[in-house]
C-alpha cells in the first residue's frame, strides 16, 4: 500500500531535478554498459543522428556544388565558398604535400561541417524530441517512461571518441604513405632521444604515448565542452520548470527565459569553436604524419 501511494505521489508530483538530469543523459542502447569499457553495447540514437546529420551535411553540399554558377554567387553560394576557402587555406598551411592535400582538405571540410551540425544539436529545445519519442513509444505499446533519447552525438564519449580514432588511423596511414614503413619504424624507434640503441625502447614508449594522448585529448575535449553545455542546458530547462505563481517562481521563470536566451546566443559560439579547434587539430595532426624527425 505504502509502494501504491509513493508510485502514485511521483506520478502526481513529476520527476525530482535529479530524475530528470539523469532521464535525459540515458542512452537509448540494445543492453546497458557491463564494464566501463564494453565494445558491444551501441548507443542507437548517437548513431541515429550522427549518420542523418553527415547525410544531409553531405547532401547539401553536394547541392551548393552542383548549383554553383559563375559571376555573383547567391547567399549560400558565397557561404559555402567562403567556408571552402577558410578551409583550404589552413589546409596549404600545415600540410605542404599537395597530393595528400587533395584528400586531407576535403576531409577537413567534412569534419567541420559534420561536427558544426552535431553540436547544433544543442540549441534544440532539451525536451522537444525527447518528448517526441516518449508519445512514439507509447503508441508503440512501449513504457514512455523508460523511452531514452538524447540528441547531441557529440555530448556521447564513444562518438567523440570513435571520431578522434578515425584521425588517428588515416594519421598511421599517411605515416606509412609518406615515410614508407621502414622509415616510420625507424622514426619509432629513433625518435625523438636519438639512435643510440639503448634508446629505442624510451624512444619507441615516447611515441606510442604520444599517439595515445593526442588521440584521447582530441575526443575528450569535444565531449567535455559538449557534454557541459547540453548539462546547463538541462539546468536551464529545470528553472523554467519550477515556476509557480509566487515572487519566487515568477522569478525562475524570468531567469529560465533569460538564461536560456543568453546561453543558447553564447553557445552558438561554442559549437563553431569546437567544430574548427577539432577540425584544425586534425589537420596539424595529418601534418605531423608528413614531417620526419
Amino acid at each position: 500500500m505504502a509502494a501504491e501511494q509513493a508510485v502514485a505521489h511521483g506520478a502526481e508530483h513529476g520527476p525530482t531535478a535529479g530524475e530528470y538530469i539523469v532521464h535525459h543523459l540515458t542512452h537509448l542502447q540494445n543492453h546497458k554498459a557491463g564494464n566501463v569499457v564494453d565494445f558491444t553495447v551501441f548507443n542507437f540514437d548517437s548513431l541515429f543522428f550522427a549518420i542523418l546529420l553527415g547525410a544531409l551535411g553531405c547532401f547539401f553540399m553536394w547541392r551548393a556544388a552542383r548549383k554553383a554558377t559563375p559571376g555573383v554567387p547567391g547567399r549560400f553560394q558565397a557561404a559555402v565558398e567562403i567556408l571552402v576557402e577558410m578551409v583550404d587555406s589552413q589546409a596549404k598551411g600545415i600540410v605542404h604535400n599537395a597530393q595528400s592535400r587533395k584528400f586531407v582538405a576535403p576531409l577537413a571540410l567534412v569534419v567541420f561541417i559534420w561536427i558544426f551540425l552535431l553540436n547544433a544539436m544543442d540549441l534544440l529545445p532539451v525536451d522537444l524530441l525527447p518528448w517526441i519519442w516518449q508519445k512514439i513509444s507509447g503508441a508503440a505499446g512501449h513504457d514512455p517512461e523508460h523511452a531514452y533519447l538524447r540528441v547531441v552525438p557529440t555530448a556521447d564519449l564513444s562518438i567523440t571518441m570513435g571520431l578522434s580514432a578515425s584521425v588517428l588511423l588515416i594519421c598511421l596511414f599517411y605515416n606509412i604513405k609518406i615515410k614508407g614503413l621502414g622509415g616510420w619504424v625507424h622514426e619509432l624507434f629513433n625518435a625523438p632521444f636519438g639512435s643510440h640503441p639503448l634508446l629505442w625502447i624510451p624512444n619507441f614508449a615516447m611515441q606510442i604515448i604520444e599517439f595515445v594522448a593526442k588521440t584521447v585529448s582530441h575526443g575528450m575535449r569535444l565531449f567535455g565542452n559538449m557534454y557541459a553545455g547540453e548539462l546547463i542546458f538541462l539546468l536551464i530547462a529545470l528553472m523554467g520548470g519550477a515556476w509557480s505563481v509566487s515572487a519566487t517562481g515568477i522569478g525562475l521563470a524570468i531567469g529560465h527565459i533569460v538564461a536560456g536566451t543568453a546561453w543558447a546566443i553564447f553557445h552558438i559560439l561554442i559549437i563553431t569553436l569546437q567544430a574548427f579547434v577539432f577540425m584544425m587539430l586534425a589537420l596539424v595532426y595529418l601534418g605531423q604524419a608528413h614531417d620526419s624527425h
